[in-house]
């Protein structure tokens, strides 16, 4: 296995202590933890778990706000499997162990002038943890994560190392791209790559009705669109993203830290404190920080224009529509919000995606629109998020599969018309579900 860590320096221990997620949301007690340092010790010890009759999940960076990676098995930890394999500049791919967290992925392609096309908007997570759940960013033209890849490397149930691709066991590669962690455990991923490009953004506040009237214009005009609506408000920040022949402008020092950091993280943070401390004080709080975002302008590479810093924590609830749905139910959310008691304090997020081939992406063979709601971490989210789900589903929405939602596999089978198609491969695949815990059961089935 070239560039793979030499057998035997990886690490098995008892778990002394729960595992929670990011948002803290989630918690589970393995029986032992196991940090592998190739994919031979990887395979290894799901074959001694088989042996121990015991489940097996990974976990990347604990970014999903489901338990899709919560177990009382054994929890392998990645984060040995870490780094670049090889660059191949013939056919524009990079392989990459899959506990690379995506920020180290950034950086390192960028010092070889290389770049994803498109990600997401933040780079916590590690490599496999983002594409098995559909991590996407927002784009015209060019799809999630998963969709980038090229190649894939997994171990299965049977401790098997197996290797698949459009030409190399298709079906498998259709389906695990993005694979909940129910099929195998990822080990590599081969990436597709372009010669790294500039990026310019600009980023404007616009009303509500006006972004609404003008979002198919906008989504077709921009390579890269995607917007905010700050609830108990008519305001929106709008973001578009295109590319550009330079020369580079990147934020200025210090304009920048007030924008990313002071105002989106520092004043945030204490807006949503108060917010929780006194929710009446919402709507007003929100009225402010709705202007407090001014128009601005800048180009630089991807990840620097792609991505951003989230340091306030939250709940968030992400579904993805038919595209042409999304204007009437973010009207209907906002209708819903203003004629409720619900007090929100986190703006609404829209993105879009192009249609794609991958079994269970939430984009799987329809243009889409994602609508995401947040809360404060320790706000009641209950009452705001089952409101929101109603309006969603009403659509046909599909919930991202990392993101707080209710729905369960006879639901889904419904808005996935290749959802048997997983089903089936998993049963061959995983008939014993090693893989399996409680999140899979409801989404999949038993």
């Amino acid at each position: 296995m070239s560039g793979t860590t030499a057998a035997g320096s990886g690490s098995t221990r008892t778990a002394n202590s729960p595992w929670r997620n990011w948002a803290g949301n989630v918690t589970s007690r393995p029986v032992r933890e196991v940090s592998p340092a190739s994919a031979e010790e990887l395979a290894e010890a799901v074959r001694r778990a088989a042996e121990d009759g015991l489940r097996v999940k990974t976990v990347g960076s604990g970014h999903s706000f489901t338990s899709i990676a919560a177990t009382d098995g054994v929890l392998i930890r990645p984060g040995l499997l870490s780094g670049i394999r090889r660059i191949d500049r013939e056919t524009m791919t990079v392989t990459v162990e899959s506990g690379t967290p995506l920020k180290r992925l950034n950086v390192a392609l960028a010092r070889e002038g290389l770049s994803l096309t498109n990600m997401g908007d933040i780079m916590e997570q590690t490599v496999a943890g983002a594409v098995s759940t559909g991590t996407h960013g927002t784009g015209r033209d060019s799809a999630s994560i998963a969709a980038q890849i090229r190649e894939m490397e997994l171990v299965t149930a049977d401790g098997q190392l197996w290797t698949c691709s459009e030409k190399e066991n298709p079906e498998l590669f259709a389906a695990a791209r993005i694979g909940l962690g129910a099929l195998g455990v990822v080990t590599a991923l081969t990436l597709a790559v372009e010669p790294v490009f500039l990026l310019t953004a600009r980023e404007e506040p616009m009303t509500f009705d006006r972004v609404t009237s003008e979002f198919d214009a906008l989504h077709a005009e921009n390579e890269h669109f995607e917007f905010y609506w700050f609830p108990h408000t008519d305001n929106c920040n709008t973001k578009r993203n295109n590319r550009s022949a330079g020369p580079a402008a990147p934020p200025g020092r210090v304009s920048g830290w007030i924008e990313d950091e002071l105002l989106s993280n520092g004043l945030f943070q204490v807006a949503c404190s108060l917010g929780r401390a006194v929710p009446p004080a919402i709507p007003s709080i929100a009225k402010i920080s709705s202007r407090a975002l001014s128009a601005r302008t800048y180009t630089d590479i991807p990840y620097k224009v792609f991505t951003s810093p989230r340091r306030v924590r939250f709940m968030e609830m992400e579904y993805a529509l038919p595209r042409e749905a999304a204007v009437a139910a973010l009207r209907e959310l906002k209708a819903m919000v203003e004629r409720s008691p619900l007090k929100v304090s986190f703006p609404v997020e829209v993105r879009t995606a192009p249609a794609d081939d991958i079994t269970l992406s939430t984009a799987s063979g329809r243009e889409t629109a994602y609508i995401a709601v947040h809360l404060y971490r320790g706000t009641p989210h209950r009452a705001y998020f089952t409101a929101v789900e109603r309006i969603m589903t009403a659509h046909g929405g599909r919930p991202h599969w990392g993101k707080i939602h209710t729905r369960d596999a006879g639901y889904l089978s419904e808005v996935y018309p290749r959802f048997a198609e997983f089903t089936a491969l998993r049963d061959r695949l995983d008939p014993d579900r090693r893989f399996g815990n409680d999140y899979l059961r409801r989404v999949l089935g038993d």
